[in-house]
């Protein structure tokens, strides 16, 4: 399959966006920030997985939506399978998933930026088996390019850590390598971390993928030689640390995006970051 990170680059942004749905046509409006600037600017995606469930993938994925809708390029959050979703005014709704929308400035429906909305709290398999559905690849590579056609940036979270199992026969880390993006690892700092993400690392470089970075989240406030760690980690990833995310406060897109640096990131060019 063809790296998906490396088509044309876009042409001059629009305020509104259409995208060809089945029964009609859903516009998507791009806000104030998203409109061009004189330099076209450049394509961005990247998929983002963990070394557990829990470990900040989410805040990841949105302080970098977040950074990507600053910078003036129309930017999506993509969670291709979300497992804890409830219904809210008629609708099924996931935190992660309404995080990952809130931080970008590219709205589409739901049904496209989350195509398996699961209502247990279970690993995907499990939650989707309650609920007689087969989490298959074909919808979410379709509705990945759904993205991509409205967007300059896509930001793909996927689910717990890299080898989640959605059917028999499909895992995350096979979405991972059918979309062919580079990886961002979110690593959650706490007792046992860096055997996680070394095993982690070996598997996404073991199918083939570009590990384009990671960031390290405190998940324990309490952990001790958190320092000592993120070195040994350092010494051993063969990929830049974009940053550390300390235990915030308010855990938001913003908050955690003034302790990443994302420059060295392919595609990431704009002088405003």
């Amino acid at each position: 399959m063809n790296n998906l990170n490396e088509p044309d680059l876009p042409l001059a942004l629009t305020p509104v966006v259409t995208v060809p749905m089945p029964g009609g046509v859903v516009t998507a409006e791009a806000q104030p920030e998203a409109l061009a600037h004189d330099a076209m600017p450049s394509r961005f995606c990247c998929f983002v997985t963990g070394t557990d469930t829990e470990i900040g993938k989410t805040l990841v994925s949105s302080a970098i939506l977040y950074k990507l809708a600053h910078s003036g390029r129309r930017a999506c959050g993509m969670k291709p399978v979300a497992a804890g979703a409830t219904m809210v005014d008629g609708e099924l709704r996931n935190e992660d998933a309404d995080m990952l929308r809130a931080a970008g400035n590219v709205h589409l429906p739901s049904s496209i930026t989350t195509p398996f909305m699961l209502k247990e709290p279970a690993a995907p398999h499990i939650a989707a088996a309650l609920e007689g559905v087969t989490i298959e690849a074909v919808p979410i590579l379709a509705a990945f390019t759904e993205i991509q056609a409205a967007s300059d940036a896509v930001v793909v979270e996927g689910v717990g850590g890299f080898r989640v199992p959605f059917n028999d026969d499909f895992d995350s880390a096979d979405l991972a390598a059918q979309l062919n993006l580079p990886v961002v690892l979110v690593v959650g700092l706490r007792l046992g971390c860096i055997s996680h993400a070394l095993l982690t690392v070996e598997a996404i470089v073991a199918r083939g993928l570009v590990l384009a970075g990671w960031v390290a989240n405190t998940v324990d406030p309490d952990m001790r030689f958190e320092a000592e760690n993120i070195e040994a980690l350092e010494q051993r990833i063969p990929a830049p640390l974009l940053g550390h995310v300390p235990r915030l406060t308010e855990p938001t897109a913003a908050a955690a995006a003034e302790f990443i640096d994302l420059a060295g990131l392919p595609g990431w060019h704009s002088p405003r970051l």
